[in-house]
């Protein structure tokens, strides 16, 4: 009877307690190869990426279809710990577009030359 009431007891002061919800931030674009950009190509310039933007809390990677209505279109899915981080990692990435000397202008550049983005989709996951 008294593990009961310690158990009843503990239970509802977990309860009482306010969690915060925490969540992921997916970025997700669709994007297309062009033609003469291979896989392997597009992917070196993902792990480029990472190696840049893993200092801001942002890390990509690509899926490509197996099964799907579309197999043209693949998936960048870039994660951060949060939208905040998000917002902070984006706000470098595009302001570091005005120098053509900086390393995020030259990786925008090579994907710009090797695919096309068709969409951009951002999700909190929990």
């Amino acid at each position: 009877m008294k593990t009961n009431t310690v158990k009843v007891i503990l239970a509802s002061a977990l309860l009482a307690v306010p969690m915060a919800a925490t969540a992921d931030h997916l970025d997700v674009i669709e994007f297309k190869l062009k033609e003469g950009c291979s896989m392997a190509k597009y992917l070196e310039i993902v792990k480029d990426f990472n190696t840049t933007a893993g200092k801001w809390g942002y890390k990509a990677e690509v899926a490509t279809p197996i099964q799907s209505s579309n197999m043209e279109s693949m998936y960048w899915l870039g994660r951060s710990k949060n939208a905040e981080t998000f917002g902070k990692a984006w706000d470098t990435w595009r302001n570091a577009q005005s120098d053509a000397n900086s390393a995020e202008s030259k990786l925008s550049a090579r994907f710009g030359a090797c695919s096309t983005n068709i969409g951009r989709r951002g999700y909190d996951t929990y």
